[in-house]
Parts: C-alpha cells; sequence; structure tokens
C-alpha cells in the first residue's frame, strides 16, 4: 500500500465531502459500503439507508493532514482535519475503507468536533 493508494483514498474521501456528491443519493450509494455506519460528531449514529434517505448535511469543507494506515491488505484506516466554513466549527475525522467487490467502498466514519484551529493543527513539511 503506497502512495498511489493514498493519493485514490483522499480523493475518494474529498469527493464525499463535496456538496454535488452529498446532494446525489446515487453517487454515495457508490462510496458508501452496504453495512457502512457513522458517528457523527452530532453524537449520533447513522447508517448507509438513513445517510441516503435523509441525505448528509451540505456544508462547505476543507480536508487537511490526511493519513492511512493499513489495518489488513483490503482494510485501511483515515484520519484528517476538516474546516467547516458553513457551520464555522472543525472537526477530526476517521474512516476505515474497505476493498469490496473490486473497489474502495467507505465502511465506517467518525467526526469529533475540535477546539482546535487549522494553524494549530496543520505538519510542518519539511
Amino acid at each position: 500500500m503506497g502512495a498511489n493508494l493514498k493519493e485514490h483514498l483522499r480523493e475518494l474521501e474529498e469527493s464525499h465531502t463535496r456538496l454535488e456528491v452529498r446532494k446525489s443519493r446515487e453517487k454515495l450509494d457508490e462510496i458508501l459500503a452496504d453495512e457502512f455506519f457513522e458517528i457523527g460528531s452530532s453524537g449520533y449514529m447513522f447508517d448507509k439507508k438513513e445517510c441516503l434517505e435523509t441525505g448528509v448535511v451540505l456544508t462547505e469543507m476543507s480536508l487537511h493532514n490526511y493519513e492511512i494506515y493499513p489495518l489488513a491488505p483490503d482494510v485501511v484506516l483515515s484520519t484528517y482535519f476538516i474546516v467547516d466554513k458553513t457551520r464555522n466549527r472543525n472537526t477530526f475525522r476517521s474512516s476505515i475503507w474497505k476493498l469490496i467487490d473490486g473497489r474502495w467502498q467507505l465502511y465506517f466514519h467518525q467526526g469529533t468536533i475540535s477546539p482546535l484551529q487549522l494553524n494549530e493543527v496543520l505538519k510542518e513539511t519539511k
């Protein structure tokens, strides 16, 4: 699992934060695994059915400090920091991606609200 996988998963991760994907039931259905569940920053749990039926929050977000941690040949944990410009709040996020039927699908997601600002969490590049 190398840089190509990290870039691919980051693109998938960023895609489901974009408004055009969040508004599209079909695109969300493609990204979310059938067994998908989420522990939202609200503290409530949601499954794929709820996300597709009720939709997801439509906000303008930017993603930072994306990292992946392979857990098995077909399972990867990703972590990152989100700046939510619409709700004026920041969150730490984690996702578990699984390779299912030949494509990476989002299996689990969690968001935790953080009082930290972007400049406090940005990794220094050397």
